[in-house]
């Protein structure tokens, strides 16, 4: 019985740990403030130095800017259907374009610059989403997804796996191959350490960078798959899927965002303080003021 009663105290007293830590990231009382819900379906959200967000509207084609001061406005018309998104040191918008399944560079005068168009001359099966290192290099993910505007049914290469490209290369190198299927990938501002999620296996997985840019000392962060994905100052993660879903630096989950929507695909903190968190959910975009900031 004294057993008993004092794992019951453990359990209460863990669990004021994760409503407090929940109360520390925002106001849990407050709800996601819908801004607008006229897409088909939103997705790569990322933000610039001046805490811009743009994110994709797939099925429109079309890229999306809300900027610091609360205007939403059309970037880009034609987007070579943009999926994931991120900004690079240079202020260039990388982007996951599944129309010609490439990695590219969009300039902040919408000049496009092709960063990586197949993997040892085999067709990418669809850069799915992507991470800039401070370093230049870049990560991304290659699942395959079907899509209605490809001319094809199958995929060029065996398997679904992470890429890692070099600063100034045009080589995709293959980091990651025994995924099912990944699709979420940030990593931490040091660029020591990467995460991705595998989506299909319902995982996500912590690495640690190495000097070479190969990944080592992957183990499992969580039981949960992830679409996009980022990170707060405090080295919290923040996954999608039935909302959001954030998980301490240890693994352990501290909080869960309800978003009204089918399905949650991607976020990122925004705002001239980067204190406002950015969601893209099926045909809306939300936003949520945080008490901790974004690191991107």
């Amino acid at each position: 019985m004294k057993y008993q009663k004092l794992s019951l105290l453990f359990l209460m007293c863990f669990g004021a740990v994760i409503t407090t830590s929940a109360q520390q990231l925002y106001d849990t009382t407050a709800k996601p403030k819908l801004i607008s819900k006229q897409f088909s379906f939103t997705e790569g959200s990322s933000v610039d130095k001046q805490g811009n967000v743009f994110f994709t509207d797939q099925p429109n084609n079309k890229i999306w800017e809300y900027s610091a001061d609360g205007k939403l406005s059309v970037f880009m018309q034609d987007a070579l259907r943009s999926n994931g998104t991120y900004f690079d040191s240079n202020g260039n918008l990388v982007s996951c374009a599944e129309s010609r399944d490439q990695l590219i560079a969009i300039s902040p005068t919408k000049k496009i610059k092709v960063l990586a168009n197949d993997y040892n001359g085999h067709r990418l099966n669809g850069p799915n989403d992507v991470w800039a290192a401070p370093n230049g290099d870049l990560y991304f993910t290659d699942p395959y997804y079907q899509r209605d505007f490809w001319d094809r049914q199958k995929p060029d290469i065996e398997g679904q796996n992470v890429y890692y490209l070099p600063k100034g290369s045009d080589k995709p190198v293959m980091v990651v191959s025994d995924m099912e299927q990944p699709n979420g990938i940030v990593g931490t501002p040091d660029g020591k350490y990467l995460y991705i999620a595998d989506i299909k296996a319902n995982k996500t997985f912590k690495y640690k960078i190495s000097s070479d840019g190969s990944l080592t000392d992957k183990h499992l962060f969580v039981e949960q798959g992830s679409d996009g994905m980022t990170l707060d100052e405090k080295g919290n993660v923040y996954l999608t899927g039935n909302g959001v879903i954030v998980y301490n630096p240890q693994g352990i989950k501290i909080a869960h965002i309800k978003i009204d929507e089918p399905w949650t695909a991607n976020l990122c903190f925004c705002g001239k303080n980067k204190d406002d968190l950015f969601i893209t959910a099926s045909k809306a975009i939300y936003i949520l003021h945080m008490n901790v900031k974004g690191v991107e």
